[in-house]
């Protein structure tokens, strides 16, 4: 069996509603598509007609991708989860102590990571060296481009 993945109840949600999707709309508009190229004749020499299989072929491998994981997923439920320390779905108040900047994250499975809306990855080395940490604690953190210092200033759940 699969090792399933941490997702929030919205990424569960649009998870879901991709599923909903490539069963009910795109795989019949593959099914059109398949049928309106057998209409061109010889299969064989038919490009819309293996185009459309193999269009086919990977909704399937979707379908089942989205299906397992689904299936395997924990929904992470705040709860479970101390809001005195860094951990995953917390939103992280951080103040560089290089440049003084004041930095904001939440953190969340690595599926759902979209730095455009601060959203890092748990699994990213700034969210793996934020994880289990308290309110005013300096952490230092190897990244690629070298080692970054953070004050957590604040640390809340949505």
């Amino acid at each position: 069996m699969a090792q399933g993945s941490y997702l929030s109840k919205k990424g569960y949600e649009k998870l879901q509603k991709e599923l909903e999707y490539l069963i009910n709309v795109k795989r019949k508009e593959i099914a059109e598509a398949i049928s309106h190229a057998r209409d061109f004749g010889d299969l064989r020499e038919n490009a819309e007609y293996n185009a459309a299989k193999e269009a086919q072929a990977m909704n399937e491998i979707k379908i089942k991708e989205l299906k397992e994981k689904l299936t395997t997923a924990t929904i992470i439920d705040d709860i479970d989860i101390p809001d005195d320390k860094v951990y995953i779905g917390a939103t992280v108040f951080l103040s560089d102590q290089n440049s003084g900047e004041e930095i904001k994250y939440t953190l969340v499975p690595e599926s759902e990571a979209d730095i455009l809306e601060d959203k890092i990855s748990v699994s990213s080395p700034i969210g793996k060296g934020l994880l289990g940490h308290t309110e005013g604690e300096v952490v230092e953190i190897n990244v690629p481009a070298g080692k970054i210092t953070y004050k957590i200033i604040k640390i809340t759940r949505d």
